[in-house]
């Protein structure tokens, strides 16, 4: 009497979090796929251009694309000189390598902009109106 109650109480649990709980997806959307492959044949233009590959699980790989094919491309190490074929499914994000990132030019404009209204502010105290003449007046 027990195992049958405990039987039906599971079902119904399990029923009830089946509805509850969305579902993840685990493939990449087909807009996204064509983003990337536009992407991957734009940067592989330049063929000396070496680019960052972010996968779905979060690893990272750089290399030049050697081969773009209509699923996946071809991506070899400058290092090893080993090519890997990788699914445009898999990837996460393709852009190029090196270069200065945005966080960096935002950091960069933030101390220029820091350094520029310090000068503002700071010089005319320090000159007292234009009066002196040493220093950085």
């Amino acid at each position: 009497m027990i195992k049958k109650h405990f039987a039906v109480l599971l079902a119904s649990w399990i029923g009830a979090a089946s509805l509850v709980l969305p579902v993840v997806a685990s493939a990449q959307s087909n807009t996204d796929t064509e983003k990337t492959r536009a992407r991957v044949q734009t940067l592989s233009a330049s063929r000396d251009q070496e680019v960052e590959v972010k996968f779905r699980d979060k690893t990272k790989l750089k290399g030049q694309i050697t081969k773009v094919e209509p699923v996946s491309f071809t991506l070899r190490d400058e290092k090893t000189g080993k090519s890997q074929t990788i699914a445009y499914s898999e990837v996460d994000r393709i852009s190029k390598s090196g270069g200065i990132s945005t966080k960096s030019w935002w950091i960069i404009g933030s101390v220029a902009a820091g350094a520029v209204t310090t000068w503002l502010i700071v010089k005319p105290a320090f000159c007292d109106g234009g009066a002196q003449t040493r220093g950085i007046c």
